[in-house]
């Protein structure tokens, strides 16, 4: 099984966040999206994974450090890394044929701005599988259409009609992508185009005319990471899941002087705490100082330095100073406010 990971997008729709660090790698609950996203997703699977491959952007953006951390991602794994760039982004179909080389076997490609939580058997009868989410407002969707075998026969993007309540989440099972690849190939060299760009959705349409059988594997939380108020609203919720199943969250080399900490929160190493409430829902990066604070249900990333604050709802970057009385508050990397 392989696993394919496009992640080539800037994330305009989290900065300042991401004008320093791509979006995937924004922490979430004190890890990177990309690394909480690839580790559910083997969890799920439950079964060996061979190779995992990543697609970035621009090395000007993706750089060294970043190839580095998804190789040692893959590896702990017991997976291959394999490294491709997508320089011109064209879309999501011209993203998954940048790693074409890769594109054979069993796979499962997912886009690397969510994240989940299942507890499902893969359908492997089925030539693709397509992981859905049961929503409440089916028209703010791309979502499936089902026959009465339960088989989907169509994608319908936000439907003005009520076609069903399963929206598409970006995270998808083949049996051998290497029919996807097929028709992506069809689609490049057809010059097929929607909304500006070549699309996945029209390789699997293809697939789909060829007689296909696409089923559905319904995920019990999809939780988005696309801008600051999605993250921390996914960050509580990854929180509460970590401290359910007791996982970790606290580092033992911290420094608390007369704060109180009100779990779950993720506290990383070297945090110093003085005169302040950390929690609930709170991610603290490695080295961050917080002095007179209250935080909570935010994300403050690492070696950054909080005072006088009273923050909720929160997201602050790396190396970054906050020092005032504002709460809901949004700062980038090396950013000041005082």
């Amino acid at each position: 099984m392989k696993i394919i990971v496009p992640m080539a997008g800037r994330g305009s729709r989290l900065r300042p966040h991401t004008l320093t660090v791509p979006k995937p790698l924004i922490p979430v609950a004190g890890k990177p999206i990309v690394h909480r996203l690839v580790e559910d997703i083997v969890g799920v699977l439950n079964e060996e994974i061979d190779e995992i491959a990543f697609i970035l952007g621009d090395p000007a953006f993706f750089g060294d450090d970043v190839v580095e951390s998804l190789k040692a991602l893959a590896t702990n794994l017991g997976a291959k890394p394999t490294i491709y760039r997508q320089l011109d982004p064209k879309g999501t179909g011209h993203a998954i044929m940048c790693a074409k080389d890769s594109l054979s076997g069993p796979a499962v490609i997912a886009y690397a701005d969510t994240l989940i939580r299942a507890d499902f058997d893969l359908d492997k009868k089925a030539d693709a599988v397509i992981w859905t989410k049961k929503v409440k407002n089916p028209e703010a969707y791309g979502v499936v259409n089902l026959n009465e075998k339960n088989e989907i026969i169509e994608l319908v993007e936000k439907p003005k009609e009520y076609v069903s309540d399963q929206a598409v989440i970006g995270i998808y099972y083949f049996k051998d992508v290497a029919q996807l690849k097929k028709e992506l190939q069809y689609v490049l060299d057809n010059n097929i185009i929607n909304g500006g760009e070549y699309q996945i959705n029209d390789g699997i349409k293809r697939m789909m005319a060829a007689g296909k059988i696409f089923k559905t594997g319904t995920v019990d939380e999809w939780m988005d990471c696309g801008n600051k108020e999605v993250t921390v609203a996914t960050n509580k919720k990854m929180l509460g899941f970590l401290s359910e199943a007791n996982r970790p969250l606290i580092n033992e080399n911290i420094t608390n002087e007369n704060s109180k900490i009100i779990r779950p929160c993720f506290i990383g190493k070297g945090v110093f705490l003085k005169n302040s409430t950390v929690g609930p829902y709170a991610s603290i990066g490695e080295g961050t100082v917080i002095e007179d604070s209250t935080v909570k249900n935010s994300i403050i990333q690492t070696n950054s330095k909080i005072k006088n604050a009273n923050l909720d709802n929160a997201m602050i970057g790396n190396y970054a100073t906050f020092d005032g009385k504002f709460t809901n508050v949004s700062i980038g990397d090396y950013s000041e406010l005082k």
